[in-house]
């Protein structure tokens, strides 16, 4: 357990890239063809490619904040964005070698399909942040930490539910340095919410009232259904979602006993999609 924020910070930067150059090197991504993929994950990895992507859109949204103005958030800001921003090279790279052809703007394509309303709303919550000032750190860090959690353990699903050996390769380094980014908003939100009763009661507040899957907004609230279904589909989803994400957020000053995670994501996942049938549609469409 770590005191201090700037504690939490030194441990972030002591630790090395699981994605280092040596080791995108050595994934083997002329076998990728040589195994099939269920075209039902497409969609998924997709939405996690442009997610990835959106960091940097998100990064900058944070900036605007009292949160994104604290030496020591912004200090692991800077690396996080870089790292998450490769996260979505990588995807994407994947997705060309397994034939799905991407394009050369697709970046430029998944920005341009981000509802103007997410954009307006994003100002509007970055407004409404900062007559808390350091109050809202606490509740910007819970936050993150659902968000990197979530991820984390999404890839780790979809490595075991997809079963490509070279998509595992892959997904072992992204969710080594997820992990590790989980880690970081984690303690740092601990180390927030324990300072006073108000942060407390915000961020639970905060998160109990507005909280969603992550990307949801800046993609179509379908898609981001669609991979929580898949990736965690009913009762036995249910109840994996809440025991890797939800009671770690339990955990932290203020949540104990929170229930608000899971009973956001009930709904979604008890739609159990056709995975098969449902992925399959979606595959062929992906690019629309």
């Amino acid at each position: 357990m770590f005191e201090t924020d700037k504690e939490v910070l030194d441990w972030y930067e002591k630790q090395p890239r699981a994605l280092s150059k040596e080791y995108v090197n050595s994934i083997k991504w002329n076998e990728i063809k040589n195994y099939e993929i269920n075209p039902a994950f497409i969609p998924v990895l997709v939405y996690m490619r442009d997610i990835e992507y959106f960091t940097d859109m998100y990064y900058q949204e944070l900036r605007r904040t009292p949160t994104g103005k604290d030496p020591i958030i912004r200090k692991f800001m800077d690396r996080w964005s870089i790292e998450e921003l490769h996260h979505g090279n990588l995807l994407n790279r994947f997705l060309e070698e397994a034939g799905y052809p991407t394009g050369k703007n697709w970046q430029v394509e998944a920005t341009r399909k981000i509802p103007r309303l997410y954009l307006i709303g994003s100002y509007l919550v970055d407004h409404a942040s900062r007559p808390f000032g350091k109050y809202f750190h606490g509740a910007h860090m819970v936050w993150g930490a659902i968000n990197e959690i979530t991820a984390m353990n999404a890839y780790r699903r979809l490595s075991d539910l997809a079963g490509h050996p070279v998509l595992k390769q892959l997904l072992i380094g992204v969710v080594q340095e997820e992990s590790i980014h989980s880690s970081f908003y984690w303690n740092v939100a601990r180390v927030k919410l324990r300072e006073t009763d108000f942060s407390k009661k915000l961020a639970r507040f905060v998160i109990g009232k507005f909280w969603s899957p992550v990307g949801n907004g800046a993609k179509p609230k379908g898609e981001a259904d669609y991979v929580m279904a898949t990736l965690w589909p009913g009762k036995e989803g249910l109840d994996l979602f809440d025991q890797k994400i939800a009671s770690r957020i339990e955990l932290l000053p203020g949540f104990l006993g929170f229930k608000g995670l899971t009973a956001r994501v009930a709904p979604i996942l008890q739609k159990c999609v056709t995975v098969n049938l449902l992925g399959a549609l979606c595959a062929s469409l992906w690019l629309c």
